[in-house]
């Protein structure tokens, strides 16, 4: 795991433009479409991480060509038309959730029997709804977890019926193979669905590639057997990294301002710099940038976060500098991320001395100066970006195993440093 990194508190406030890397949410959605397109395509801003990493190298053992300017931070993909060339492989996916619920659906497009594997960590999160919603289309799997093995060849179409309050990652996973199965595919939603700009992210990434999708609402989806085209696409910053430095501005009275993400963003995590108004602070959203000022206090609020959970971890640690205690519900699903996000962060705020309550979807948690020490992050690097904040303003605040950033943030802590010398 490496030493824990001390975060020393900011002498001012910061007032800096930030630069955050790409979405990892669109870059991979965007890296299985160019993959299964008609021609080459070109992903500008993508984001170069180990999720991304892990899809690439995924993509690149199925036989699809990926050319990655780390420079420019561009990638180039020249797409096999929905034929896999390779069939009968196994893929190690990493801590990758979203490479391994994409491309899961994709191996039911190849030719042999593929596995399915990952870290650990990976092995413990839910598959359920997804190995059930493929057998429903008639794709060969074991299952419900991984490694799990899929039968080429057998993405027919179809209909299943997949339920929303876990993962709209496979929901997701679903949509973005079946422009490439042989034909129709529909999926509807049981129940209530969890993230939903997502699945909106999903729809408008596949949209971009030519698919054909209709839906009345976010309950049923018809996807026609299309396939995709190569096209060229930038990736937006992503909202869920920009969430750090907008929470830093909050907490500590400064401005930090975001470009490349405004108000026409498809990502729905920029809903956090809603609740950071609604808390006190102030917000600027212009067409391609977002500004957020602190202002010097902040009060308590009572906010859903199911439509945004991966900010959840940052809005609670920014709910330590309020006047009075934060709710944050909706987000029970969030206990089967990397880890149990809502457990950990209660724990590791109690550990600094901060009250916090846990309830079964979501938490409370009461203003309060932490204590000094070592905050233990779980292998979960949302963990590790959200409570180094604390350290900008209180002493003696230390993050174990910072490493763990690099799965979707790796110059996290050099981006962070920034704030206390650009003016």
């Amino acid at each position: 795991m490496g030493p824990a990194r001390s975060i020393a508190p900011l002498v001012a406030p910061p007032d800096a433009v930030v630069r955050v890397p790409g979405s990892k949410s669109h870059t991979n959605r965007a890296l299985v479409c160019a993959a299964l397109a008609n021609g080459v395509s070109r992903l500008d801003g993508a984001l170069l991480a180990d999720d991304t990493e892990a899809m690439v190298d995924a993509l690149r053992q199925l036989g699809i060509e990926i050319f990655v300017d780390e420079v420019e931070a561009t990638m180039q993909v020249t797409g096999v038309a929905g034929n896999l060339p390779r069939g009968s492989v196994r893929l190690d996916v990493r801590q990758s959730g979203t490479t391994a619920r994409f491309l899961l659906p994709v191996l039911a497009l190849g030719t042999g029997e593929s596995v399915l594997d990952g870290h650990e960590q990976l092995r413990r999160r839910p598959f359920e709804d997804l190995v059930d919603g493929l057998h429903q289309l008639g794709v060969r799997t074991s299952g419900p977890v991984l490694p799990i093995s899929v039968a080429g060849g057998t993405l027919t179409g179809g209909t299943a019926t997949v339920p929303g309050s876990v993962s709209s990652q496979f929901l997701s996973g679903l949509l973005l193979s079946a422009p490439c199965a042989s034909g129709a595919v529909i999926v509807e939603v049981v129940g209530d669905l969890v993230s939903r700009p997502y699945v909106e992210l999903t729809l408008s990434t596949m949209r971009a590639f030519g698919a054909t999708v209709d839906q009345v609402d976010l309950r049923r989806f018809a996807v026609h057997p299309t396939g995709y085209v190569a096209t060229d696409l930038v990736i937006e910053p992503d909202a869920s990294a920009a969430s750090y430095f907008f929470g830093a501005a909050a907490i500590t009275g400064g401005r930090v301002r975001v470009e490349g993400l405004g108000r026409d963003t498809v990502q729905g995590d920029l809903a956090f710099v809603d609740v950071l108004e609604q808390m006190g602070a102030e917000v600027d959203r212009g067409d391609d940038y977002t500004e957020v000022r602190g202002v010097g206090r902040l009060h308590g609020v009572t906010a859903d976060l199911a439509d945004f959970s991966d900010t959840a971890q940052t809005l609670a640690v920014v709910a330590t500098f309020a006047s009075s205690p934060t709710t944050l519900t909706g987000i029970g699903f969030i206990r089967r991320k990397e880890t149990d996000r809502i457990a950990a962060v209660v724990r590791e705020l109690r550990r600094r001395g901060i009250d916090a309550e846990e309830h079964d979807d979501g938490l409370t948690v009461h203003p309060g100066a932490p204590s000094p020490g070592r905050v233990e992050t779980y292998e979960d690097h949302r963990m590790a970006m959200s409570f180094a904040l604390l350290g900008l303003v209180h002493p003696g605040i230390e993050i174990a195993d910072p490493g763990c950033v690099s799965k979707t943030f790796p110059r996290y802590f050099d981006a962070l440093e920034a704030l206390r010398i650009e003016r």
